[in-house]
């Protein structure tokens, strides 16, 4: 297919210089030059907000481009991997007391952080990236986004202490927002949540008097993966980024967030 000749303007043609845009797009993976040809003539891709023309040029590393209006990691080295961290590994870049930190876990460059935290004992999924915009909307409590555990504890819950738990709980820094919990067996519970406090799950369900013997987070928003191995990490595909980035996307009607997020378990 022959690319039509576009002059250079002021109303989002392209310039000189830069990437063409199906270019950048079939090296995310979305499929071939002519396959994103047509995700762009199909109207589907936008740059900075506005539909761009077939030829259109751009430059990764500033202008932003979404598919479906879910923004694309098309910034030049970004990496997102998901790490089944185990017992015992901390979620931090680094540790002052000799631990073993999570992202030891995965290879030494570029360089990544954990997207929110499990405490030292739990295990289970979490994303690392390089990619500070999503990192920031899958960890921050605003944003909603789920995360699902199975959790372990001493004793069987009563259905009170399960209603509870899925109404909301009394804790000190105020009651939790409802939560999704289905008894699994006795003694093990499946809770969703999509706040992001501190050692939260462990904290309701201490509060419901049925404290945690073993948490494993078993997923974060859509993406979960029940063959990756404690201790082992892979990629998320083009897809699976995707999804995320739009399970974190802004609400219309959410405000803006100004505080840190906090350990998300």
């Amino acid at each position: 297919m022959t690319e039509p000749t576009v002059p250079p303007g002021s109303d989002g043609t392209p310039l000189p210089g830069g990437e063409r845009l199906q270019k950048v797009l079939a090296r995310l993976g979305l499929g071939s030059r002519r396959a994103c040809e047509e995700l762009i003539t199909a109207g589907r891709v936008t740059v900075n907000g506005t539909l761009p023309v077939l030829g259109r040029r751009i430059d990764p590393a500033v202008d932003e481009v979404a598919l479906d209006g879910v923004p694309l990691p098309v910034v030049p080295g970004l990496v997102h991997y998901l790490v089944n961290k185990p017992v015992g590994v901390v979620s931090t870049a680094e540790d002052t007391h000799g631990r073993p930190i999570v992202v030891s876990l995965v290879p030494d460059t570029p360089r990544v952080f954990p997207v929110g935290r499990l405490d030292r004992d739990s295990e289970g999924l979490l994303v690392l990236t390089n990619d500070g915009a999503l990192a920031h909307r899958l960890a921050h409590p605003s944003f909603g986004v789920p995360k699902e555990y199975l959790v372990e504890v001493d004793g069987t819950p009563s259905a009170g202490a399960v209603r509870r738990l899925r109404e909301g709980v009394a804790l000190e820094d105020g009651p939790t927002a409802p939560a999704k919990v289905a008894v699994v067996a006795p003694g093990l519970l499946r809770i969703v949540i999509h706040e992001g406090r501190n050692r939260q799950v462990r904290r309701m369900c201490d509060a419901v008097g049925h404290p945690v013997r073993r948490l494993v987070r078993t997923r974060i928003g859509p993406v979960s993966d029940t063959a990756l191995a404690p201790g082992t990490w892979r990629r998320l595909s083009i897809d699976e980024v995707r999804a995320l980035s739009a399970a974190a996307a802004p609400r219309p009607d959410s405000p803006r967030p100004r505080l840190p997020p906090e350990a998300d378990e």
